[in-house]
């Protein structure tokens, strides 16, 4: 083999080599910034886009963003919501469930009761059996109803999450929350038997759920100190197993028949439990160990392959478990086998007795299998479900596991409880990076709901504020806030709302003012979609007065925006001065007042802000202005200068007139203005008495416009003129009808209106020739004569009242144009 020419055995992999890695520290390095996770959801006639950062912002739905009505779900797709919902199946080796025993004639009787449209209420201790017997029900009614049989879970459920939970299963319905009274009209249409669980109410509450779904008919499995329901339900008591089926469940749980010892153990067990199904599974769990450690001395060998199972019965029993000595482990006493879950525990191994620890410490809510080995530190703890299954530690209720009836008191006597606190305080910092993490969905949060809950209602006593120079906020803030955003976006608002309370709690007792902002803003949008605008309208404001303290520009803009809704949905309209003052943005602060106290920026930020924290001596925030829609100002805006722009073109209108600037008699004003004159310090309107006015000078009389109205065209007639010499005291004055009094002209000079005339290029008109004698010494528009020689320029003589039609009153200097000998410039 050529080694820098690799043979067909190498396959060229000498030249792919591949390179060597960096080291560790760089894989974990700190990345970017997360993208905050951001749902839009359809709340009636509100959209609501859930914003963990700054808030959540509601508007009103716009038409193109309502969802159609909602559709029944096909068959595939109810069954893939219907195995979500289920709790999830222990890993590895599944033991078969036991067949119930002495249950198949009230099976019978509740299926005929179902197949006849009664609702039947089935009570029970807890440890009965109820859940294994709503399963087989279920089997039984598949084909009973249109819409088939609906699994609920009642536990820590209102008649509101139920009717919802029901409307979701049977319909597809994403990113969108009726309204009370849509939900009900469209529940009206469904028709199923519907299982409910755990259930925790009764009474009037109860007679809404059933008469808001009256096609359906119900079983309701509830424990028999849960109220009645005030309607007509069907009661079916769960009574406790006889004798001979109590000796049943341990033959088969250990496989073989009982020894005489065993059989009189067993019946000693039936008279202490009362005959309840999961005593019996229990003390068969106790001969499976039992077993066990019996047969453990003849497989440990001398290096201890086994030892963790030998350990757990070395510290219980306090025994070696040398080979003559294991086949004398006694049956337990009656005292364990009627409270076994402290010896259950002990034999099992170090994983699962730690995942009980966390089940005690959170309410009996066992986290789910995923979160077992994060929680416990071993890589293989997920495996511990199995074994507490088996041993018959746990029980399911709707999508989770829970503790069993009575195993918590149980396990708390034997000191399970001591580390409690801590371990709350660890499964809480685990949901809180866990719900914030944008690869688990809203869904799966929800589904965790109670567990979620527990942890945080554990640690919420316990916050305290930051100690100084520390940035890491209080473990309930952090998981409030993450779990809070999952919860809003799956549609789980009870959750929701407990999950807010608690933040906002939590950082009143850290004095985390930017979080308690936060909380009461998203309250405030809760009480908002729900109607409640009285509560919306307070915690608004309160989130308000605070975020406008912190200078929170974004946070301000969505409170500001939820508080127009508010102010436009209860009628509620401010002036407009306090309306413009709302509007006003707030101004942008370029540095802190104060450093904020336990200031949290999430990861999922957009980028780094400025945070402010209020001084001690601040004033109050706003209080009394409520701005409306940002969309009524804006229309009360536009009309009012549209009314201003009318009102504006119409006056102008009313004030002018379309031929001014074509009809010369309408520029006459009604007092002319006299210039005086140049030679004799006169004025142009008055000649002196002793100085006649020069002969030559020609007047017109203005005349109308031709055939087609409009002045100054060749088709208009000639004005008639005159020239004389007036008399030399005029005293007439400007009648009316159109006639004028005497107005003498001098020396050529002319008299003007106040308003300058109209300069053209050349003149329209030619006056006629004047004759030897005025006839009248009215005083005229002006006259053009035409130049004799086209070098020089006309020679031009106006009268005091008509400037205006005159088209060479004055020459502009550049033509270089000359008044003639006898005349002066006139002077406008």
């Amino acid at each position: 083999m050529d080694p820098i020419l690799p043979g067909t055995e190498d396959h060229g992999q000498a030249l792919s080599r591949r390179p060597p890695r960096d080291p560790l520290t760089a894989d974990f390095a700190p990345s970017g910034p997360v993208p905050a996770r951001t749902t839009r959801l359809v709340c009636g006639d509100f959209l609501l886009t859930v914003n963990p950062v700054d808030g959540s912002e509601i508007e009103p739905c716009p038409p193109h963003e309502r969802p159609e009505a909602p559709a029944k779900r096909t068959p595939a797709a109810r069954a893939e919501y219907e195995r979500a919902a289920l709790p999830p199946a222990p890993p590895g080796h599944r033991m078969p469930e036991p067949e119930l025993l002495e249950r198949q004639e009230i099976r019978e009787r509740l299926v005929r009761l179902l197949t006849r449209g009664r609702t039947v209420r089935l009570t029970g201790p807890g440890g009965s059996g109820r859940t294994a017997l709503l399963d087989l029900v279920a089997e039984d009614c598949a084909d009973l109803a249109p819409d088939g049989v609906v699994r609920l879970d009642g536990l820590h459920r209102t008649p509101d999450d139920l009717l919802r939970d029901l409307f979701h299963t049977v319909y597809d319905a994403p990113r969108h929350r009726l309204q009370p009274d849509e939900l009900r009209e469209t529940v009206k249409e469904i028709g199923a038997v519907v299982l409910i669980d755990d259930l925790e109410f009764g009474g009037a509450a109860l007679t809404e759920l059933l008469e808001a779904a009256p096609e359906c008919a119900f079983l309701l499995a509830a424990t028999p100190d849960t109220p009645a329901a005030a309607g007509d339900v069907e009661d079916v008591d769960l009574p406790g197993l006889d004798r001979a089926a109590g000796v049943e469940i341990l033959r088969r749980s250990v496989g073989r028949d009982l020894t005489e010892e065993e059989a009189v153990w067993a019946g000693d067990l039936w008279f202490e439990s009362e005959g309840l199904p999961l005593r019996f599974v229990q003390a068969g769990a106790l001969l499976r160990q039992r077993e066990q450690l019996r047969a453990s001395g003849d497989v440990v060998d001398e290096y201890g392959v086994f030892e963790d199972v030998r350990g757990p019965a070395d510290a219980v029993l306090d025994l070696p478990l040398e080979d003559k000595e294991a086949e004398e482990v006694p049956l337990p006493s009656l005292a364990e086998a009627a409270a076994p879950a402290p010896l259950l525990a002990s034999r099992l191994k170090p994983s699962a007795r730690a995942a009980l620890r966390f089940a005690v410490a959170l309410d009996g809510e066992l986290p789910h299998p995923a979160h077992l080995p994060a929680l416990v530190g071993d890589t293989h703890a997920d495996a511990a479900l199995g074994e507490l299954l088996g041993c018959g530690l746990v029980s399911p209720a709707g999508p989770r596991y829970r503790l069993a009836a009575g195993v918590r008191a149980q396990l708390e006597a034997a000191g399970y409880d001591e580390d409690a606190p801590a371990e709350a305080r660890s499964a809480a910092r685990h949901y809180a990076w866990w719900a914030a993490h944008p690869s688990v969905t809203p869904e799966r949060v929800c589904a965790e709901a109670a567990a979620v809950l527990t942890a945080l209602e554990t640690v919420l006593p316990g916050t305290e504020p930051a100690a100084e120079g520390d940035d890491e906020q209080a473990t309930a803030v952090r998981l409030a806030h993450a779990a809070g955003a999952a919860f809003a976006a799956g549609l789980h608002w009870t959750a929701w709302e407990q999950a807010l309370n608690a933040g906002s709690e939590a950082a009143r007792l850290a004095q985390d003012v930017p979080e308690r902002a936060y909380f009461h803003h998203e309250l405030g949008i809760l009480a908002l979609v729900d109607g409640q605008l009285d509560r919306a309208r307070s915690e608004l404001e309160v989130s308000h007065g605070m975020r406008t303290a912190l200078s929170d520009m974004r946070g301000t803009v969505a409170g500001r925006r939820a508080l127009a809704l508010v102010a436009d949905r209860s009628g509620d309209l401010p002036g407009l001065a306090a309306l413009m003052a709302a509007e006003e943005p707030p101004a942008a602060r370029t540095a802190p007042l104060a450093p904020a106290p336990a200031a949290f920026t999430p990861s999922y930020t957009y980028g780094r802000e400025t945070v402010v924290a209020r001084q001690p001596g601040a004033a109050k925030e706003r209080a009394g202005v409520r701005a409306i829609a940002r969309r009524n100002l804006v229309a009360a805006g536009s009309g009012a200068l549209l009314v201003a722009v009318l009102g504006t073109v119409v006056t102008l209108g009313m004030a002018s007139d379309d031929g001014a600037g074509r009809n010369p008699s309408s520029n006459v004003g009604g007092n002319p203005t006299a210039t005086q004159d140049l030679d004799d310090g006169t004025l142009g309107a008055v000649p002196k008495r002793d100085e006649p006015a020069p002969a030559g000078v020609t007047t017109t009389r203005p005349v109308g416009p031709g055939p087609d109205g409009t002045p100054g065209t060749s088709d208009d007639p000639s004005p008639s003129a005159t020239t004389g010499s007036p008399s030399a005291d005029p005293t007439g004055t400007q009648g009316g009808g159109g006639g004028t009094s005497p107005e003498p002209t001098h020396g050529g000079g002319s008299t003007g209106p106040t308003e300058k005339p109209t300069k053209t290029g050349k003149p329209t008109s030619s006056p006629s020739d004047p004759t030897d004698e005025p006839t009248s010494p009215e005083p005229t528009g002006p006259e053009t004569t035409p130049p004799d020689n086209p070098t020089t320029p006309p020679t031009t003589s106006t009268s005091a009242s008509r400037p205006a039609d005159s088209a060479t009153a004055s020459a502009p200097a550049s033509t270089g144009t000359t008044e003639s000998a006898g005349t002066e410039p006139p002077v406008i």
